[in-house]
């Protein structure tokens, strides 16, 4: 990782504008935290930081919201998860991301799990970071970085986090676990297409599938 760091610090280097930096892929896959490295090494007091959790329904929402799709010819019919871009507030994150590209301060969407913060015009680099970055329309940045895993590595982090930190039962994610990744492979992972680097994740093992930063 600390090679693409360098990358991303080179091409800021050389930068006269505003920078924008896209962060996305789906749930613990890793981008969350590469992000708050990337915020450390770039010296946060100087870089605007939006997350986009705030711009997904909200999840009361979507387990009522239930859509049917087909897999491996296979009819399934399940409630939206975040991997489905109908499950994000595209159009507004698309304007807020504009206000910052003209040089418009703005605040964060408020809410009980993430106070409102100031965007900043006077900062040169924002990095907006969560799933919704991956559904928007890819010119909005200046580049962009996307993180997914296997299926298997995906449940035992899930576990990890939801089951410890957020006391989810474990039988419920096992359950709910097939049709998130069926839906993600279906509905999320084509858009990784439009990102500049592709990052997978397989048990401690990194892997980077496309770099185009370095020309």
């Amino acid at each position: 990782m600390e090679k693409i760091f360098q990358e991303i610090l080179e091409l800021i280097r050389f930068a006269d504008k505003r920078i924008i930096i896209g962060i996305s892929g789906h749930g613990a896959a890793g981008k969350t935290t590469f992000a708050e490295k990337l915020l450390k090494v770039l010296n946060q007091a100087e870089v605007n930081y939006l997350n986009t959790d705030p711009y997904i329904v909200s999840s009361d929402i979507r387990k009522q919201t239930m859509i049917s799709y087909t897999y491996q010819n296979v009819n399934h019919r399940f409630k939206m998860t975040a991997c489905h871009p109908a499950a994000h507030h595209l159009p507004s994150l698309e304007r807020d991301i504009q206000m910052i590209r003209a040089g418009l301060d703005l605040l964060t969407i408020d809410t009980h799990y993430m106070k409102s913060t100031l965007i900043s015009s006077k900062k040169q680099i924002t990095i907006v970071e969560g799933m919704s970055v991956a559904f928007i329309d890819p010119e909005l940045f200046d580049f962009k970085i996307y993180f997914y895993t296997d299926g298997a590595t995906e449940l035992k982090q899930r576990s990890d986090r939801d089951v410890l930190e957020r006391g989810i039962d474990i039988n419920y994610l096992k359950q709910s676990h097939d049709e998130r990744r069926i839906q993600y492979e279906l509905f999320m992972h084509p858009y990784c297409q439009h990102f500049d680097m592709v990052i997978k994740t397989e048990g401690d093992e990194i892997l980077i599938e496309k770099n185009t930063l370095v020309k």
